[in-house]
C-alpha cells in the first residue's frame, strides 16, 4: 500500500535520519583515518540504534494512522510489519 502523505511523526524522523547520517559520515572518516575497531564498531552501533527507532516510530506510525478497522489487506499488511520490527 503507498501512500503520498505526510504525519506528525514524519519531521522527527527525517531529523533523526539526518542526524544519523552525519554521524555515519564521522564513522567513515574513523575508518579513513585508521581509529580502532572498537571505537568505530561503537559508533556504528550508535548509527544503528538511530536508525532502529527511526524505522519503529514510522512503523507504529503506520499502524496507528494507516491502518484501516480490519480486513485481509490489514492483515497482512500487518504480517508484513511485523518482520520489520
Amino acid at each position: 500500500m503507498t501512500h503520498s502523505h505526510r504525519h506528525a511523526t514524519h519531521p522527527g524522523i527525517v531529523k533523526r535520519l539526518k542526524r544519523a547520517d552525519g554521524h555515519l559520515r564521522h564513522v567513515i572518516g574513523m575508518i579513513e583515518d585508521g581509529r580502532t575497531c572498537v571505537d568505530i564498531a561503537v559508533q556504528l552501533q550508535a548509527v544503528e540504534k538511530a536508525v532502529v527507532a527511526a524505522k519503529r516510530t514510522l512503523i507504529h506510525d503506520h499502524i496507528d494512522h494507516c491502518l484501516g478497522v480490519g480486513g485481509e489487506s490489514d492483515l497482512a499488511e500487518m504480517k508484513a510489519l511485523a518482520k520489520l520490527l
